[in-house]
């Protein structure tokens, strides 16, 4: 018997597969199913910043969400105030009223209060945790492109020369919290439309911790390490993380 012959049934088999759609192999039970976990094996290797994670839906509390509210300030239309104490952030309108948004903000011994500006602004920004940062937490990422995993969320507002931002989250529920090491979060609806209303150079003001009682919980506030920020020269941010 020729090898020709001899490898005919082998030839005639292999054949016989290719000829086989992904739909009609899964119908053969004696044979594994390559179509399948070729597939699994391609999605596998999907961007991560593409695959989103489906959250349970979470709904705001009322006085965190987005309105214009009455607001006696001295400052002038346009500038933000932000309310530590309170979580809220104020953008300035004119006529005693302010768009007023719930925020997170510095947990115990991160809060700091001062004056800057809004130096850069930056659509779905990287995230590059600071030095002092990862000597705390050495878990943290090094790097994390921008995108809806990021942190950072889908906007940016860096303050002065500091290492401080006005940024989204992927964790809205965090929202009235003090869980921050001193940036001020908001969710990416907020911070889009805060984006969308502010330019560089924009005044930002920020209110001590203890400036006031917690207006939902009418207590006495936690005392915080607050750290005065008059300007770059005083003290850098990042000596703070």
């Amino acid at each position: 018997m020729t090898n020709a012959v001899r490898h005919l049934p082998l030839a005639v088999l292999v054949a016989g597969l290719a000829a086989i759609t992904p739909a009609q192999a899964q119908n053969f039970s004696l044979l594994p199913n390559i179509f399948q976990q070729e597939e699994q094996q391609v999605l596998s290797y999907a961007p991560e910043d593409e695959v989103v994670q489906e959250e349970q839906v979470y709904e705001m509390p009322q006085h965190l969400k987005r309105q214009i509210v009455n607001y006696q300030t001295k400052e002038a239309p346009g500038t933000i105030v932000i309310d530590t104490a309170n979580t809220y952030l104020y953008l300035v309108m004119g006529d005693g009223r302010a768009m007023r948004y719930g925020i997170g903000v510095g947990r115990d011994g991160f809060t700091w209060s001062g004056t800057q500006k809004i130096a850069e602004k930056k659509e779905w920004p990287d995230w590059r945790p600071p030095a002092e940062m990862i000597s705390r937490q050495p878990y943290l990422p090094r790097f994390v492109a921008g995108g809806t995993h990021n942190p950072l969320g889908a906007r940016a507002l860096y303050l002065g020369n500091t290492q401080y931002r006005i940024h989204g989250t992927n964790v809205p529920r965090t929202i009235g919290q003090r869980v921050s090491s001193g940036c001020i979060r908001m969710t990416n609806d907020d911070v889009t439309d805060l984006y969308s209303r502010v330019n560089v150079g924009t005044k930002v003001v920020v209110l001590p911790a203890n400036n006031a009682v917690r207006a939902e919980r009418r207590d006495v506030p936690r005392v915080t390490q607050t750290v005065r920020l008059e300007g770059p020269s005083v003290i850098r941010a990042s000596e703070l993380y």
